[in-house]
């Protein structure tokens, strides 16, 4: 979502991505194209200089595909090269370190289009094609790259729960979506997601490393997860929603195949990777960004394994009451730093000591 703080949607170029579509189909969201907010397509030499104000030393960005490579493939727009050279010149010529993701969620309208995107294992070699531009333009001064922002929100929120762009789930869901299957579609997208990843990762350290010197990592949003009560029942339901929420992603990464509980839970929905996919993803990322902004108290359910509407939630079996930050919660356990040691000691234990960057956090209202 680049153009959260980039704004100028349809100039010099540009065109729309899936972020854009959803917003223009939803009233009760910005249109974005018409609001100015940040702006920082035109106003990057201001930004960056409130940055060297406030004494940064480094800054994360994303880059908007369809303003690089308008139609997700093929020819290069030359005004989206020429303003992300500009603002990564900008900023390294301040001693601000630019760390570069290449996509959060705003996918080219254009290849929703033509084969439903991330649904597709098409978007594999389009993606890899993306990165290898960005590298090839921008990784003399870009060393740390993020292929995928919060890529286990993208699948779910965008592929089962429906609330995010392209808006695929189940005729069941809360969220009116048109197409889409809440079953199904989440592990293709995640599965296709960890390809493209490993495949971007591997181009980069055939092909660039050697003179470039980056490192590769991914993003993911996670969450405190603590047991409702301190029966086995709960405890192993917390262990469940680790596995399903971060294990989905970090076990192909470091042991090459989804979790255990995936497997079963899941069972024959939850693609398999070929032996040769699993070597691919597995050793693929040089560093994890992660994202925290919730607690969670788990309490086992397993009569959701049984419900004939099948989801990624369901197939947890596993009921998330979200703690508040200010006590409302049912059970008022605040969000509070405990929450995100215990998920780092968490990672460190079950994954190994790999460099982590805690990208976002807070308190949300």
């Amino acid at each position: 979502m680049s153009k959260k703080v980039e704004d100028a949607a349809n100039e010099d170029g540009r065109k729309p991505s899936i972020w854009d579509t959803f917003v223009h189909d939803n009233a009760r969201i910005s249109r974005g194209d018409d609001d100015i907010g940040c702006n920082q397509y035109h106003k990057y030499k201001e930004d960056v200089q409130l940055m060297v104000k406030t004494s940064l030393d480094a800054y994360r960005f994303f880059i908007s595909w369809s303003r690089l490579i308008p139609d997700g493939k093929g020819p290069i727009n030359p005004k989206g090269l020429q303003y992300y050279n500009n603002l990564i010149n900008e900023l390294t010529s301040k001693g601000i370190q630019p760390h570069v993701t290449l996509h959060h969620w705003d996918l080219p309208q254009a290849l929703e289009d033509e084969y439903e995107g991330w649904v597709s294992r098409r978007v594999v070699k389009d993606f890899t094609a993306y990165a290898d531009v960005c590298f090839r333009e921008f990784g003399d001064r870009v060393k740390y790259w993020t292929t995928i922002n919060e890529g286990n929100a993208l699948a779910i929120g965008g592929y089962s729960a429906g609330f995010v762009p392209p808006q695929h789930c189940s005729p069941s869901s809360t969220y009116n979506c048109s197409r889409g299957n809440s079953s199904t579609e989440p592990y293709l997208v995640a599965h296709h997601v960890l390809l493209a990843h490993a495949s971007a990762a591997r181009l980069y350290r055939k092909k660039y490393l050697d003179t470039q010197h980056g490192f590769i990592g991914f993003n993911l949003l996670t969450y405190g997860f603590v047991p409702l009560t301190n029966t086995s029942e709960d405890i192993n339901a917390t262990q469940r929603a680790k596995d399903f929420y971060t294990g989905w992603f970090l076990n192909p990464f470091i042991f090459g195949q989804y979790p255990d509980s995936m497997k079963e839970n899941v069972g024959s929905r939850l693609p398999v990777f070929t032996k040769r996919e699993s070597s691919l993803v597995k050793g693929s990322m040089d560093f994890l960004g992660i994202n925290i902004y919730f607690t969670y108290l788990v309490k086992n359910n397993p009569d959701s394994l049984h419900s004939e509407d099948k989801s990624f939630t369901a197939d947890i079996a596993a009921e998330l009451q979200y703690v508040h930050e200010n006590g409302t919660s049912t059970y008022e356990i605040p969000i509070t730093p405990w929450s995100l040691n215990g998920l780092l000691k968490s990672l460190k234990k079950e994954y190994g000591n790999f460099p982590v960057y805690i990208r976002e956090n807070g308190v949300l209202d």
